[in-house]
């Protein structure tokens, strides 16, 4: 297979993702081209880049246009482009596009990611290749008949039983059912949501597993037919379907780890995968058996902790796999040194369904450090929290070199981040750290119904938050309120 150098790297994304690529792209000597809505006009990402391409009013409807994509890479010269995640990194036009158009696609050919975007055909790929995977259905009849076949796959094994879009992911098109009777309620609504989500109204069922643990594998795959894996992570505690803090690796006997780690190599292999996924599975709490269930084609949010226990750059393999450069990474050169967790720190109000906090401005921002501490983000003192974007603020990765070390780091750099104005989730991850099933490693994916105490703590704001917005209003205001 041809090699093709990379010069000049578009990230087709924004936010805290974009910043992370920049940096890799230019560590290694190659220039990093930035894309932007009218509304990101002033964000962070944009001054680390080398250029930076403005692609329309937005909000969000120009970073998902692959025509402004490649307009914009044309434009300023870029040889490949970086997807990062969301948007359009798990689009199979995309990849086809910049294909066509000669620009080299920092991900898995197109084909590969319309094969295991559709959930239903990754399920006939992963049987083929003898993978357990839980029993479901193919994609369900229209109407009345696809009422009837779900009806009777929860006859054949029991409820409570789960409603998923074919394109589905991230959380959304995702439906738990507890009857016939809900079923009949349910589904019209799963169709609805999934056409509105993935403009594709496909259905399939799986047999719920009561309280599983999410549990994935990290895959880098060359176009050779090599893959590796670089261990595994815990994503256990969601809420809505939806990650908020991640741990590798994850605690398994042994023997699970070992069968889990082939086991996603083999499907990453029997895919014809290429460049950095992610195979998903869901362990039984108890007995630790597992099911495929995912594969994720592309970067995703919590690459970094494991980034952090391995010291590999998974964007920098990323893009010498792209380049055609063959793994250079033996399986036996992959060591994972401790424990480590991340956590989302995000402007959300936890109590309150975790509701954004849009529109408010960080008034100050103080961010931990030390030993073990890792920060991926994009906020700063005076940053504008988005109304029209996520709420990701800062991705916090520490390590320790071993559980109970770890949580303790966690702890003290969760107290030593100060950010005032909008309401965070860090208080919330603290709760969680107080926790005594969490100390001890227990949970799965039904925690925060189980543990609905981690709510419970206080809304008063610690002094040094007060002082520090004391401060902060002197140094504004050039005068003291309260000097006598």
């Amino acid at each position: 297979m041809s090699k093709k150098p990379i010069r000049r790297v578009l990230i087709a994304n924004r936010g805290e993702i974009a910043l992370r690529i920049i940096r890799t792209v230019k560590e290694l000597g190659l220039q990093a081209v930035a894309v932007y809505e009218k509304p990101d006009s002033e964000s962070l990402f944009i001054r680390f880049a080398d250029n930076a391409v403005p692609i329309g009013d937005g909000p969000r409807k120009d970073y998902l246009n692959i025509d402004r994509m490649i307009w914009a890479a044309r434009k300023s010269g870029a040889d490949a482009i970086h997807p990062g995640y969301g948007f359009l990194a798990e689009n199979a036009d995309f990849s086809e596009a910049c294909e066509k158009a000669g620009i080299v696609f920092i991900g898995p050919p197109p084909q590969v990611i319309r094969d295991l975007g559709d959930k239903v055909k990754a399920r006939s790929i992963m049987e083929r290749a003898g993978i357990p995977f839980i029993p479901g259905t193919d994609n369900l009849s229209r109407g009345e008949k696809g009422i009837e076949e779900a009806i009777r796959f929860g006859e054949s094994y029991g409820y409570p039983i789960m409603l998923k879009a074919s394109s589905g992911g991230g959380g959304r098109g995702i439906r738990k059912v507890q009857s016939v009777a809900d079923l009949k309620i349910q589904l019209p609504l799963a169709r609805s949501e999934a056409l509105s989500a993935f403009n594709d109204e496909s259905i399939y069922v799986e047999k719920c597993i009561e309280a599983p643990r999410h549990v994935e594998v990290q895959i880098l795959a060359d176009k050779y037919g090599e893959a590796i894996h670089l261990g595994t992570r815990d994503c256990s505690i969601q809420r809505r379907h939806q990650k908020l803090l991640e741990i590798a690796p994850a605690d398994l006997p042994a023997p699970v780890l070992k069968a889990v780690h082939e086991t996603a190599v083999a499907a990453s292999k029997e895919a014809g995968y290429v460049n950095a996924g992610t195979v998903e599975f869901l362990v039984d709490s108890k007995t630790n058996d597992f099911w495929f269930m995912e594969m994720n084609t592309r970067l995703q949010v919590e690459h970094t902790v494991t980034e952090f226990l391995t010291g590999i750059d998974i964007v920098r393999e990323q893009i010498r796999i792209a380049e055609g450069e063959p793994l250079a990474i033996p399986q036996e050169g992959i060591h994972l040194m401790g424990k480590a967790i991340q956590v989302r720190i995000n402007a959300e109000d936890p109590k309150n369904n975790f509701m954004p906090e849009g529109g408010k401005r960080v008034e100050v921002y103080q961010s931990p450090g030390g030993p073990g501490i890792r920060l991926d983000g994009i906020v700063y003192q005076g940053y504008k929290i988005p109304t029209d974007y996520d709420s990701l603020l800062v991705k916090m990765t520490v390590r320790g070199y071993n559980w109970e070390q770890t949580i303790q780091r966690l702890k003290r750099a969760l107290h030593d981040f100060l950010i005032v104005g909008p309401r965070t989730t860090i208080p919330f991850y603290l709760s969680i750290c107080d926790e005594s099933d969490f100390g001890k490693g227990v949970f799965d994916t039904s925690y925060l119904d189980t543990h609905p105490r981690v709510f419970q703590y206080p809304d008063r704001e610690r002094e040094v938050a007060m002082l520090a917005r004391l401060v902060a209003e002197i140094h504004a205001k050039k005068t003291n309120p309260y000097a006598f």
